[in-house]
């Protein structure tokens, strides 16, 4: 007897019910960038449906996003002022903190995470302290990723985020937490991030392009694969609840990888320019937006994400709900 796949794709109902996967609101994680000064909020050129927000824009947006069934958000601070240590991160004061404050005073709920990184914070760009040869010294950062993740902790939020790839990280931060009896304070370390091109229009969002040189020297190469296994394996043995991979269109073939070599929630960063990207072929009628976004999606899941950071998480929703799906 010959067999006739294409009978189980003849109609809709048909297709729904043999459907492998599916992206879940849940499994959506939607990045927001908080400012300190009122000046700095608004628009991002570069990134076309994205903004910076006041801490009370950040609110007024994470109410928005709780109302459509998204219950996720991830935090990234733009100072007033930057230096060369990035001080500003760990400020008590600080639009990250007061952000997670006002959020879970009035969201509860809502699972907030914080991107612990200096980048956005040091007036060189770099992601931790540059020491005289011009290079990240890798201990010394430690320390101010520390100051800053104690920070985002006290201030209530749920999972912390180390992104700035130095050695020892986790392990640092998971000590801190727990020397403070914050125990239940998750980490979801961006494990496998790769010094790529697809990250230009965040840089511009948080102003954290290098002044000099560039990330190569701590940031993974992209031509290595069998490394970023290496890091995974290293950060779950520090104390990494979940992991990370970024990007995520490019890097698919990682998380396959991960999900069939670890027992822990996978993440992807569908970043800001595969987001920017497919806005500017939506733009230009290149690609059919509903559609591209979806199968996006889609491949992520299919590739074994259980969890996707991606600026499409509200248009998502927004379609998701204006569907009535439940």
């Amino acid at each position: 007897m010959i067999h006739r796949p294409r009978r189980l794709r003849r109609t809709p109902a048909l297709r729904a019910l043999v459907r492998e996967h599916a992206v879940r609101l849940d499994s959506l994680v939607q990045p927001i960038f908080v400012v300190e000064r009122s000046q700095d909020a608004g628009p991002i050129s570069s990134m076309p449906g994205i903004e910076r927000f006041t801490v009370d824009g950040a609110l007024a947006h994470a109410r928005e996003l709780a109302r459509l069934g998204l219950r996720s958000v991830l935090l990234f601070g733009i100072p007033a002022n930057k230096d060369a240590r990035g001080s500003a991160a760990a400020d008590p004061n600080g639009p990250v903190v007061r952000a997670i404050r006002a959020i879970k005073d009035e969201l509860p709920e809502m699972l907030l995470i914080a991107d612990v990184c200096n980048c956005e914070y040091t007036d060189h760009g770099h992601c931790g302290i540059v020491d005289e040869r011009g290079d990240v010294d890798n201990d010394a950062t430690l320390t101010l990723l520390v100051q800053a993740a104690l920070a985002y902790a006290q201030a209530g939020v749920d999972v912390v985020a180390p992104s700035d790839m130095m050695d020892g990280r986790v392990e640092a931060i998971r000590r801190a937490l727990d020397a403070q009896g914050l125990h239940h304070i998750a980490i979801m370390a961006y494990s496998a991030k790769y010094a790529s091109a697809f990250y230009g229009p965040f840089r511009e969002a948080a102003g954290s392009s290098p002044r000099f040189g560039d990330r190569r020297t701590y940031q993974m190469d992209p031509a290595n694969a069998r490394e970023a296994i290496r890091e995974i394996d290293l950060d779950i043995a520090q104390g990494a609840d979940m992991v990370i991979i970024k990007p995520g269109l490019a890097y698919l073939d990682l998380v396959r990888a991960a999900r069939d070599t670890f027992d822990v929630p996978i993440a992807v960063y569908n970043v800001s320019g595969e987001y920017s990207m497919l806005m500017a072929a939506f733009a230009n009628g290149w690609l059919e937006r509903d559609r591209t976004i979806d199968e996006t999606l889609l491949a992520f899941v299919r590739a074994g994400a259980d969890i996707i950071i991606t600026y499409f998480a509200k248009e998502y929703a927004q379609r998701y709900a204006a569907a009535g799906r439940p």
